[in-house]
């Protein structure tokens, strides 16, 4: 008999050293998105995405669009940025086969980290991908951790003003799972330090308050830029092109140019939340643009 057909497998973990700390990438999730039109750049620029696709070997009909939170020891406090989906899909009738289980204390396991490990979970940012493995069943899954929250993304979905219908869901989620953990959490602006070798990078735009994070030891760094940039060609190479998810969408705009020529200009790797699994790679100047050259060896000497 022929063997059996056995499905998918990819890799969800990936660890790296960074001068004297330890670097993880790993997969929360991820889902088959339907199109990448009109959700970058609308319908006006439909014709546009679609070539642009085609020239990068991809469909512009579906895409891979995957939830990889970051994990970074360095050798005192055991950090994690993001928590992925968590148990949303399932506790919440209106995300059910809208967003996937998470799978990430799982994963975590697998590469060595209990819940209780962790010593610090930071959000970039407060949309449900980032916030929803902060709890489960209304308790905190992390049970140890102390919490960092950007200020003005924390002001922005506490306060409720000016939130656009799309996201007064997203503002209900909030209100249950983020703002009972304010009384363990730290409030950070732009240029503060999480702990030592971490500090936060403005990214407004794709949320109001969306915080990208340096992380620097011993003459190495790698930028965490979150969702600054939630695909790997379009996003890189249109980065003009305003995306129908970003909150504020000409600043997203004006942050993706900035980030991406800081990324280029310094030759900084990157950790990108949306980014194809392991998240890694770099950025580099093609033509008028730039584009996306995605990590090989380069960490892991």
């Amino acid at each position: 008999m022929p063997a059996q057909l056995q499905g998918e497998m990819q890799p969800t973990i990936y660890r790296f050293k960074l001068g004297g700390f330890e670097v993880a990438t790993i997969m929360d999730s991820k889902v088959i998105r339907p199109g990448l039109t009109p959700s970058f750049g609308g319908d006006a620029h439909a014709e546009e995405v679609k070539a642009l696709a085609a020239a990068n070997h991809i469909g512009a009909d579906r895409y891979e669009h995957p939830f990889t939170p970051t994990v970074v020891n360095t050798g005192k406090e055991l950090v994690l940025i993001d928590t992925g989906c968590g148990s949303l899909s399932a506790e919440h009738e209106q995300l059910k086969g809208r967003m996937p289980p998470g799978n990430l204390v799982a994963r975590m396991a697998q590469a060595g980290y209990k819940p209780e490990d962790v010593d610090v979970v930071v959000l970039t940012h407060g949309h449900p991908d980032h916030i929803g493995g902060l709890t489960k069943g209304g308790q905190p899954v992390f049970p140890k951790a102390r919490y960092v929250f950007g200020a003005t993304d924390f002001d922005f979905w506490k306060k409720g003003e000016n939130i656009r219908e799309a996201r007064k869901f997203n503002r209900e989620l909030y209100m249950k799972i983020v703002v009972p953990l304010a009384d363990r959490a730290t409030f950070i602006k732009p240029g503060d330090t999480v702990v030592p070798g971490i500090t936060a990078v403005d990214a407004f735009g794709h949320s109001p308050g969306l915080l990208a994070f340096m992380i620097e030891s011993e003459g190495k760094q790698i930028l965490n830029w979150a969702d600054t940039c939630n695909h790997y060609v379009v996003a890189i190479q249109r980065p003009d092109l305003q995306l129908d998810v970003d909150d504020e969408k000409e600043k997203a705009v004006a942050t993706r140019k900035r980030i991406l020529d800081m990324v280029a200009t310094d030759r900084i790797p990157v950790a990108g939340f949306h980014m194809p699994f392991p998240g890694l790679g770099f950025v580099e100047r093609a033509g008028g643009s730039y584009r996306w050259v995605p990590h090989s060896y380069q960490l892991n000497l």
